[in-house]
């Protein structure tokens, strides 16, 4: 039997990371290490305070072993995965049938702020194929639209992070519709989203905050018309595997989300966003200091990571 180690590692960023929820400075991740015959897997995850979460928490659920879908579950998933790869000698990607691809492109962040210093953000990845703006209720149009002036060839996704009410999501379409903004996600709180029954929205709106594991699809529908999946709310690779058939199953377009953190969270993820129609995985480009031979995330595309990073031999 593995026998587990968990940390709490505390990761700068390069810039502060603003959503309508609050400000991050630093990654506050949990990394768990799975040892057996001298064999170590690695798994990363973050704790977040919108789902209850903190550090001392997760850490005391992974000493515990009460593991409902989230972080503590997630960590120790991923290393288990890294385990196994390492122990059976062969990849995760061999295992599971999802192959790790070698580049893809994802969403860089402009986060929240004044007009002008977001246009100023998005100047600086102009070249991205696609950019997520996060945006609170104020000033709405004014800071899309100073990201589209800076980048007008890039492709949107706006992230409200649920601070949106319902009659302000109904009054914004026509903008959203004007910007050609290729995805809305979770505008209204996921405790409200019984607004979204039946509304016909002029772009697609993603389920994250209201999609955690598989089961809490088949409510979606009619509601949403695609999915963030990601590892850190499903509990691990393990449930979103099954969570992204069910997604292709029930008709909705997947997005592979991520919280800020290193290229080992990040890298168990790419085995979803290879199957993904979005990939929002710029996590570890916010980080000071990423992992070693972690991913690259370079003009908005996301290059693999060294071999035997994670997941394989």
């Amino acid at each position: 039997m593995p026998r587990f180690t968990a940390r709490h590692e505390s990761l700068p960023l390069t810039a502060p990371f603003r959503i309508s929820r609050g400000v991050k400075t630093a990654a506050e991740v949990v990394v768990v290490e799975a040892e057996q015959d001298g064999v170590v897997g690695r798994g990363e995850a973050v704790p977040y305070a919108r789902y209850g979460e903190t550090v001392e928490s997760v850490l005391a659920q992974v000493r515990s072993g009460e593991l409902p879908p989230g972080a503590a579950r997630n960590a120790i998933d991923l290393a288990l995965w890294d385990l196994r790869a390492r122990l059976e000698g062969r990849s995760v990607a061999e295992i599971t049938g999802r192959p790790l691809p070698d580049e893809i492109v994802t969403a860089v962040t402009v986060s929240l702020d004044e007009p002008e210093v977001m246009h100023a953000a998005a100047l600086a990845v102009a070249d991205a194929a696609l950019i997520k703006v996060k945006v609170n209720d104020e000033r709405v149009e004014e800071r899309i639209r100073a990201v589209v002036a800076a980048a007008p060839d890039a492709r949107l996704i706006v992230d409200p992070n649920e601070g949106w009410d319902f009659d302000l999501l109904d009054a914004l379409q026509p903008v959203l519709a004007d910007l050609n903004i290729d995805l809305l996600e979770q505008p209204i709180p996921a405790a409200d989203d019984g607004r979204l029954e039946g509304y016909r929205p002029a772009i697609p709106i993603c389920a994250d905050e209201a999609a955690h594991v598989s089961a809490d699809l088949e409510a979606l529908r009619g509601r949403y018309q695609a999915v963030n999946i990601k590892l850190d709310k499903a509990g691990g690779l393990t449930e979103a595997l099954v969570m992204l058939e069910r997604a292709r199953a029930l008709g909705f377009q997947v997005m592979t989300g991520c919280m800020v953190a290193s290229s080992l969270a990040i890298v168990p993820a790419l085995h979803i966003a290879g199957a993904s129609d979005f990939a929002d995985l710029d996590g570890p480009w916010w980080i000071k200091a990423d992992r070693p031979g972690g991913v690259r995330v370079e003009h908005g595309r996301l290059y693999r990571p060294a071999r035997g990073f994670w997941g394989e031999p």
